[in-house]
């Protein structure tokens, strides 16, 4: 246990910092030879070297906000600890919809590759604010694909959804399984991918698409976490939702939805723990070909029950959490898991930390050491 938590450990030091977001940007040097100098500038591509434009830079795992006011600047902030090195990480506050601002970025820097993180990502919040995720999701996609083609950027990393399935007949969900979202959010990122892919018949762009599932886990060094504003929680995850009742913040915890034809009534989902995600978009980057786009789930390949999720969340915890039991979310599915066989094949990733338990351990550990979240 304890070699594998410190392999755990380094493996995410080096690939968590890839993908840690808002619609705010971050660029990241990658495979920086150290015989470059510091006055080597990001408006020049470095010879042994890759400019990585992450789009999203303080919110979890880079894909869940849209602008500053919902995400967290303390994240960005212990990325440039972390990398203190002149001109390693660069920080830019912009807005993904202001055409004007994202081709100034481009033409400013010399891109290697795009990690398209930056996205709302509440499926509830969805249903009451549709035009809002469609402008946030797709409208900016929109413009970031434009504006690397316009650049000659040739190398794009999409972060996707399981949502774009909506509720399959069958289980598991394999790339194959057709798209039929049922809710706005789904439906935005559905679009975003259609605009890529058939922009990339038209070009010589590398893409690859990840849809993932339900993340889940938190940095084991302690450094990132999981830390909405609070005007969020009530449409947030159920892993923060959990945490928060095991704190007090909140009075207990609401299940929404205990009439699903599943085997204990509640929802059933793939939960993917963020140290093996940033592993799949690493890989992802290391095999994106040009002309070809490459699709694939990111999952763990089983689900589980939010009942079950719960009981993992208490006994990670140590905190006999308060259930109550609520009607359904709307636009929320019954099940939905993935077959992971595709990227476990082509691109040799498989999920390696698939103790529910365990990864909800660590989370909390963070939790525990930031009450106030990055504001301590």
């Amino acid at each position: 246990m304890d070699y594998i938590e410190s392999k755990r450990r380094r493996d995410f030091t080096t690939k968590i910092l890839l993908a840690v977001g808002v619609t705010a940007l971050l660029i990241f040097v990658l495979k920086r030879p150290p015989c470059i100098s510091g006055s080597i500038k990001l408006s020049q591509h470095e010879p042994g070297g890759m400019h990585v434009l992450v789009t999203g830079g303080a919110g979890y795992i880079g894909s869940h906000a849209d602008n500053l006011s919902r995400g967290n600047m303390g994240a960005v902030k212990i990325l440039q600890q972390l990398y203190p090195e002149p001109r390693r990480l660069q920080f830019i506050y912009a807005d993904l919809g202001d055409a004007t601002a994202v081709n100034k970025i481009f033409s400013e820097n010399a891109f290697d590759a795009v990690m398209h993180f930056a996205a709302v990502a509440y499926v509830g919040e969805s249903t009451a604010e549709p035009l809002r995720y469609y402008h946030n999701i797709t409208s900016n996609t929109l413009l970031v694909v434009k504006a690397m083609a316009a650049h000659g950027v040739k190398t794009l990393i999409y972060s996707s959804t399981c949502a774009t399935y909506g509720e399959p007949d069958k289980m598991p969900i394999t790339e194959n399984t057709p798209q039929v979202p049922i809710n706005p959010y789904g439906k935005a990122k559905k679009m975003a991918e259609d605009i890529i892919i058939d922009f990339s018949k038209t070009s010589d762009m590398a893409v690859m698409i990840l849809r993932y599932f339900n993340v889940i886990g938190s940095d084991p060094e302690g450094r990132l976490g999981e830390a909405p504003r609070p005007e969020l929680r009530e449409q947030g995850r159920i892993s923060g939702a959990c945490f928060d009742a095991a704190r007090g913040i909140i009075p207990g915890l609401k299940i929404r939805g205990t009439d699903y034809k599943t085997l204990d009534g509640t929802c059933v989902r793939d939960y993917i723990d963020v140290t093996d995600l940033i592993d799949a978009h690493v890989k992802a980057l290391v095999h994106a070909t040009p002309r070809k786009v490459g699709i694939y789930n990111v999952g763990m390949g089983k689900g589980s029950s939010v009942k079950e999720f719960v009981e993992a969340c208490k006994k990670a915890t140590g905190v006999d959490i308060k259930v109550d039991y609520l009607s359904r979310r709307p636009g929320d599915y019954a099940e939905v898991y993935s077959d992971p066989s595709k990227i476990r094949n082509e691109l040799n990733w498989t999920a390696k930390y698939t103790n529910l338990e365990e990864s909800l351990t660590v989370a909390w550990r963070w939790q525990k050491a930031h009450i106030n979240g990055y504001d301590l």
